[in-house]
């Protein structure tokens, strides 16, 4: 099984930047993809940006220049700097990790961004 932990969530004006890490523990498969999830409140969890461990990214077209994901191998971690948030960005960040035959969720951190 993989442990997910994330940090980084909170609430910050309009404009703002926010860094949310995760951080997976436990049987990590050398073929992996690990990601951001959010799902605001009456929504369905839509795909926020993924990276595989060998540095592939994806991203949802509504952050695409505006938020970066990375991740450090070394430490089973990813990273998601967000930048220019907007009100719509509003919601429950979960991280992902992902393996050809096991998944994972993290708990989820709140982001807030007020106008």
């Amino acid at each position: 099984q993989v442990q997910l932990v994330e940090s980084g969530g909170g609430l910050v004006q309009v404009g703002g930047s926010l860094r949310l890490s995760c951080a997976a523990s436990g049987s990590i498969f050398r073929i992996n993809a690990m990601g951001w999830y959010r799902q605001a409140p009456g929504k369905q969890r839509e795909l926020v940006a993924e990276i595989t461990n060998g540095g592939s990214t994806n991203y949802a077209g509504s952050v695409k220049g505006r938020f970066t994901i990375s991740r450090d191998n070394a430490k089973n971690t990813v990273y998601l700097q967000m930048n220019s948030l907007k009100p719509e960005d509003t919601a429950v960040y979960y991280c992902n990790y992902w393996a050809p035959t096991y998944d994972s969720w993290g708990q989820g951190t709140q982001v807030t961004v007020s106008s």
